[in-house]
């Protein structure tokens, strides 16, 4: 463990270290809010307090098999600053948008058409800035194995017979904790160890190994939009 990694740690039963820890990394905070907001944020600002809150909680949630720290806390304030960006676009829509807009029959050139076309963009806008942030948060995961995010199309199955196979072989990792804290651990895929006790080919094993560790890195962390691509899995390979 790291020292940052052991900071970490203190700070998260320790009010006093989490100040210090707080204080050591203002920059990185503003960093990632500006990330999002795309301007300066000061300690003034109501993005301050959600990214505060969001570290905070980061520090509390923190377990070193979710990785990197730096990586998960980002991941941690993007999204409730994503969230909190939602909810105040839906909040203006509320109150600008006229209800009955909802129960109205499209109209060509209808103003109204218009609000509900610029509603759905935004909502449109926020799912891309979050698949946009949980791809850089994932790709940081990703590089600490070896590969990129980008290296996931060449990986990934073709057919059904390799995606059932694939997904078994994730489904006993998520099935076995000490198999998973071992994959963290050593940043490497146990294939000998998959292989006694699924009976899978080794061949597929060792040709998708990049993409069973995401798929688990995808479903074991906080990757919600991510994870929806290999909600499969889940689903006995379906």
């Amino acid at each position: 463990m790291g020292t940052l990694d052991e900071q970490v740690m203190l700070a998260s039963t320790d009010e006093l270290e989490f100040e210090k820890l707080l204080t050591e990394n203002k920059g990185f905070i503003i960093k990632c809010a500006f990330e999002v907001s795309n301007k300066y944020i000061s300690e003034h600002d109501d993005e301050w307090s959600i990214s505060i809150i969001a570290f905070h909680e980061a520090v509390k949630t923190y377990d070193i098999n979710k990785g990197y720290f730096m990586s998960y806390a980002s991941l941690i304030i993007k999204r409730k600053l994503i969230d909190y960006y939602r909810s105040e676009n839906k909040y203006k829509q509320e109150i600008s948008v006229d209800p009955s807009i909802y129960d109205m029959e499209p109209v060509e050139d209808d103003e109204n058409v218009v609000l509900k076309t610029q509603l759905s963009e935004k909502l449109a806008v926020s799912r891309e800035d979050a698949l946009k942030y949980e791809i850089e948060a994932a790709n940081n995961v990703f590089t600490e194995f070896g590969f990129s995010f980008y290296s996931l199309a060449e990986s990934s199955p073709k057919s059904k017979k390799t995606k059932n196979a694939c997904a078994s072989a994730v489904n006993y990792i998520l099935e076995n904790s000490e198999v998973l804290t071992e994959i963290n651990q050593k940043k490497m895929l146990p294939i000998k160890k998959i292989i006694e006790n699924t009976k899978l080919p080794r061949k597929i094993l060792e040709r998708h190994r990049i993409y069973i560790i995401a798929a688990v890195q995808l479903l074991t962390r906080d990757f919600p939009w991510l994870a929806e691509y290999v909600s499969y899995i889940r689903k006995g390979g379906k």
